[in-house]
């Protein structure tokens, strides 16, 4: 008897053990540890910081000699000398690779640009309106016009792959105001009052990356995958053959020296400036003074090899291939003009209040 009561007991233990295991929750995998974000920081992701090895460093507290001679293996030897550096590979475009800047292609072909001109308007709504209105740049005006570089950047990345691309005219020729625009996604870089040679260099040089100019290669939206990221070969190998440099010949002095800045390479095209060489001549369009300041302009471009620019009104002056259209407010009137065609300027005429029409005395 007391043997079965053991056995009754034993049984009623395993029976609950077994039910209290079906009822309890499978156990959990284990959470993966949560991954740090990404940071400039190179020591800040790495679980061995402090043991990164550099083998070709200078040793400690020592002179290597890089001043008087390269490492083994390195492509220049002897004495360092910036002149005869041999520039590496390291941002070559891949072989092959086809222009991705609309402007770029069709000057190329010979075709016929425009650009719409964004004088004072601010709001991303009207410059992308204006963006893809049929225009093939927008020339945003950072000349004479009030707006700031942060709100163009706004502007350019609310749309920026319209069927026009990011265009600028910047202030002068200034390593801060080209870098500004083209860090921010300009693909048509227009520079006001060229006068020298050397003022042709400086606006080649920032630009255009190394080793054709010295840009320099500090980021901005311009590399983002929503602007200019993704394209084929990477942006920072192919940006130098898709941006368009245009140069604009003002004054005297930038006419005696045309024909030398048409030659600088990296000059896209050089534009006549219809407004001010008749500033700075004295003489009006249409008058054999101001003709031969613009076939000075003409000339140039023919001998170097590059496109001419002027207003839209010259688009059918020969050789012209490149205009600056009308500014926003103008292309809303002449919009407005054509969709109203006879309606356009009809307004009720009342007799009273400040909108009433003044009869003539």
């Amino acid at each position: 008897m007391k043997h079965a009561f053991h056995t009754l007991v034993l049984s009623t233990a395993l029976v609950t053990a077994s039910l209290g295991a079906q009822t309890q929750q499978p156990a959990q995998p284990a959470q993966p540890a949560q991954q740090k974000p990404t940071t400039a920081d190179p020591y800040a992701n790495n679980p061995d910081a402090g043991k990164t090895q550099f083998p070709l460093a200078a040793p400690a507290g020592k002179d290597s000699g890089a001043k008087q001679g390269g490492p083994a293996g390195a492509s220049n030897q002897g004495a360092f000398d910036p002149a005869k550096w041999k520039y590496g590979t390291a941002f070559d475009a891949p072989a092959g690779s086809k222009l991705w800047n609309p402007v770029r292609l069709k000057l190329q072909q010979g075709g016929k640009v425009t650009g719409g001109t964004l004088f004072g308007a601010s709001d991303p709504s009207t410059y992308c309106a204006m963006a893809n209105a049929g225009y093939d740049f927008i020339w945003t005006e950072m000349q004479h016009g009030q707006t700031d570089w942060q709100n163009v950047a706004r502007m350019w990345r609310t749309c920026p792959h319209a069927k026009a691309v990011p265009g600028v005219r910047v202030a002068y020729t200034d390593e801060r105001e080209i870098q500004h625009a083209l860090d921010a996604g300009a693909l048509v870089v227009v520079v006001p009052t060229v006068d020298t040679v050397e003022e042709a260099i400086e606006a080649r040089n920032w630009a255009y990356f190394p080793p054709l100019g010295r840009r320099s290669n500090g980021g901005g939206q311009a590399f983002d995958a929503g602007m200019w990221g993704t394209v084929p070969g990477g942006y920072r190998a192919t940006a130098n053959d898709n941006i368009v440099l245009i140069l604009m010949i003002e004054t005297l002095e930038g006419l005696k020296n045309a024909d030398e800045i048409a030659k600088v390479p990296g000059v896209s095209a050089l534009f006549a400036a219809s407004g001010d060489l008749g500033n700075f001549s004295g003489y009006r369009q249409g008058t054999p003074d101001y003709e031969r300041a613009i076939n000075i302009v003409h000339d140039a471009t023919l001998k170097a090899g590059v496109r001419l620019c002027g207003p839209f009104a010259w688009r059918d002056r020969p050789d012209f291939t490149c205009f600056q259209a009308g500014s926003e407010t103008a292309a809303i009137a002449r919009g407005v003009a054509a969709e109203l065609g006879n309606l356009a300027n009809t307004q009720g005429q009342v007799e009273v209040g400040p909108l009433a029409v003044k009869k003539p005395q």
